[in-house]
């Protein structure tokens, strides 16, 4: 019997500033709850996650402001780009989430929308806590002499 081909990770939308404007503590898959055309429009590659969050309504975690526009070919029955969708996570990992938001002061920021080697789309998603403005610069340092020091190096042989 042949062997089924696993279906590499497919990376759509990926929230750069993320790893910049926060400091990631903890990092959590989750499902998203989504529509036909919802999941056609993010296999398009359009959708952007830069500016979304997460945010708990009645015990529920729900992705907020993620954009996902409409798909063209599916006319009256199309979706709201912006609308909240709900997360799918365990119970368990939904009250670690909240303990954190609740007691620590933390954001749950997503940083990848993602299909799995199921073709299942998936959120990674981050629990966060804000950078100061000393602290953005003193990444900018580290980024900068890892940088000099990789050109330093290649010069030298």
């Amino acid at each position: 019997m042949a062997q089924k081909e696993e279906r590499p990770i497919k990376v759509v939308a990926e929230n750069r500033k993320a790893r910049f404007n926060y400091a990631i503590e903890d990092t959590i898959e989750a499902g998203i709850s989504l529509t036909g055309t919802e999941v056609k429009s993010i296999r398009n590659g359009k959708s952007t996650i830069a500016e979304s969050y997460a945010d708990s309504k009645n015990g529920e975690i729900w992705l907020i402001n993620a954009n996902i526009p409409e798909y063209l070919q599916a006319n009256r029955f199309n979706h709201e780009p912006k609308r909240p969708r709900k997360l799918l996570l365990h119970r368990k990992q939904i009250n670690k989430l909240l303990g954190a938001v609740d007691r620590e002061g933390m954001t749950l920021i997503p940083l990848k929308l993602y299909f799995n080697e199921r073709g299942r789309a998936k959120l990674l998603l981050a629990v966060a806590k804000g950078k100061k403005l000393h602290d953005k610069r003193e990444t900018v340092k580290k980024r900068d002499w890892g940088r000099e020091k990789g050109r330093l190096m290649r010069a030298r042989g």
